[in-house]
């Protein structure tokens, strides 16, 4: 009966918002009622609710004096969930709601009345997280923190707050989410109670047993010491994990071929940088190193990007055979990781840049998602000449500086969409051009085409990164709709986290938003994925200009001294720098 009743656990992750007013019992009747229809209208609006329940990935159900949303996505969606739910509660002052987050392991299950519901540990330590809060407080477990804090944006968020017992004994990991908008900073009542008791327990412990005492405080200096041996490799592994893809050298005879060497290291960059676990460095700052050949100096190469690991490659085509040859070397210690030679036809070539990077990642020792493998196994096209004009367009679009650059890229991307009508790629390429030529020219047949092209894209493949880009920049360049560019931006970010196109856009939005801290967290990952980007100077003053708007002046001015530092001399950008230094500075004492 046992084993029977066993077999029928179908246990999967599931990340959970819990949540509870606060007060709730001491209320009349009359206004428990009225305070429960509020929350309910309240999460019901939420657009990420609406999103997850459309697409039969949510289950909810009341708790009494709260409610349980449970999301079969991400560890994401509750945090954003709470926050949409704290930002409308704004509107309610007497919603007093506390909150918690956790994911973990549930069970599906039909309730009395037949209706979907979960048990298991996920959802019961949701619960006893959201417990250990007071009034406006949004917690997480430790488990859900150590995810977000993956992402730059999360992180600025996340207060610490340690373990903490609850009920049964079991001790969990707590972390306050607070933005300067949502959440409670202040620590929460019963933890501080808890610190307090443990305190004075502490003190009649070294009272009474001064020899256990001094075992504590040895067994504590045992696991400091543990902790520091673990804590250097973690740091190392970080750094090992990070990647820069310097430029192919082209060893064709025919050098018009150098858009395919170049479209093939492209490839490869752009496929390494949709893998999470690893630090991809943008083209933009390896694309100086072209051409250097043997004169390399990879160590110095590696400093100034400020990564562990170089790939370096050759391509040569001769007819219809392609010819790569790659090395993975650790810059840092001077080794070689990893080197292999591919010999292929143009069609067998497609698919390239996937196993190049499947092969990278595994001798970086990174861990690849089930969706991210996916993705690189996916081709963009079985067609070889459509493949080779998408390169093309590529290559054209790379070096745009007039009206007729644009036009031929425009039509290299269209001729490629002719021979392949379901080359995804090539049709989210096409209209990003275009919506850049309308953002530059306001030319409404731009407009069109950007649009049409963007809702072909996501029709042929709805879960392309890409796609989801290039519907962002439509509703961002084309319609003025930031919530709906950034909701497209979140997705495209999700399957390219290492795209500082997309970090740039994002951040470009929230600051025009005035959610300054969302816009600086943005800035910030793309400069380190791109610390040599030509327009550094720039993105330094758009990190400064935003802690001027923050008040954070100490910030201002170093940001404003660095800009400096990397603008041209004598430059109006310089003038700029050194007026705007002078406005953050404080008087002279």
């Amino acid at each position: 009966m046992a084993e029977n009743e066993a077999s029928k656990l179908r246990l999967e992750i599931a990340h959970v918002l819990f949540l509870d007013v606060v007060g709730y019992s001491k209320l009349s009747i009359d206004v428990q009622s009225k305070t429960v229809s509020e929350l309910t209208h309240i999460v019901r609006a939420c657009e990420i609710v609406g999103e997850t329940e459309a697409a039969g990935q949510l289950i909810r159900f009341p708790t009494g004096d709260g409610m349980a949303l449970v999301f079969f996505t991400s560890p994401e969606a509750p945090v954003r969930c709470a926050i949409e739910i704290a930002r409308a509660s704004h509107e309610h002052p007497q919603l007093r709601l506390r909150m918690g987050v956790n994911s973990g392991p549930v069970d599906r299950i039909s309730d009395v009345n037949e209706r979907s519901n979960v048990a298991g540990a996920g959802i019961n330590m949701a619960q006893r997280v959201m417990d250990c809060g007071d009034a406006g407080h949004i917690l997480l477990s430790k488990r859900v923190a150590d995810d977000l804090n993956q992402y730059t944006k999360w992180q600025p968020h996340l207060q610490e707050l340690g373990d903490v017992e609850v009920k049964h004994g079991v001790r969990i990991g707590i972390v306050n989410f607070v933005d300067g908008e949502v959440g409670n900073s202040a620590l929460p009542e019963k933890i501080r109670r808890l610190r307090r008791l443990e305190t004075v327990s502490a003190r009649r412990r070294t009272v009474t047993w001064s020899l256990g005492a001094l075992a504590v405080v040895c067994a504590i200096g045992a696991a400091f010491w543990i902790q520091a041996r673990r804590v250097a490799p973690a740091a190392a592994t970080a750094l090992e994990k990070s990647i820069a893809v310097l430029p192919f050298e082209n060893l064709s005879e025919e050098k018009e071929n150098a858009f395919f060497a170049e479209g093939i290291q492209d490839d490869v960059l752009t496929s390494l940088a949709k893998i999470s676990d690893l630090k991809v460095i943008s083209r933009t700052s390896v694309s100086q190193y072209r051409g250097g050949g043997a004169a390399r100096n990879l160590r110095e190469i590696a400093q100034a990007l400020s990564v562990e690991n170089v790939l370096e490659g050759s391509v040569r085509r001769v007819g219809n055979r392609v010819l790569v040859n790659v090395q993975l070397i650790d810059a840092r210690h001077d080794r070689h990781l990893w080197a292999e030679r591919y010999d292929r036809t143009l069609a067998d070539s497609i698919g390239l840049q996937g196993e190049l990077a499947t092969e990278i990642a595994s001798a970086l020792r990174a861990t690849l998602a089930p969706e991210e493998k996916l993705r690189l196994e996916t081709k963009a096209t079985k067609n070889p000449q459509a493949y080779e004009l998408y390169l093309k367009a590529n290559e054209r679009n790379r070096i745009a500086s007039t009206k007729e650059d644009g036009i031929a890229a425009d039509q290299l991307y269209a001729q490629a969409m002719a021979l392949d009508p379901t080359f995804a790629l090539a049709i989210a390429r096409g209209s990003m051009m275009n919506s850049r030529m309308y953002d530059v020219g306001r030319d409404p047949s731009r407009k069109a085409r950007a649009q049409a092209l963007a809702a072909e894209a996501l029709r042929v493949a709805p879960a392309l990164g890409e796609a989801h880009l290039a519907r962002g920049l439509c509703f961002s360049r084309l319609d003025n709709n930031y919530e709906a560019a950034l909701k497209e931006l979140s997705i495209a970010a999700a399957s390219s986290p290492n795209n500082t196109e997309i970090l740039d856009f994002t951040g470009g939005i929230y600051r025009r938003q005035g959610r300054w801290r969302e816009a600086l967290a943005n800035f910030q990952r793309a400069q380190a994925l791109d610390p040599l980007n030509p327009y550094a100077d720039a993105q330094e003053r758009d990190i400064a200009g935003i802690y001027t708007s923050l008040r954070d002046w100490p910030a201002a001015v170093a940001a404003f001294e660095h800009q400096r530092q990397i603008a041209p001399k004598n430059d109006p950008r310089d003038v700029e720098a050194q007026l705007n230094l002078a406005y953050a500075s404080p008087p002279p004492s």
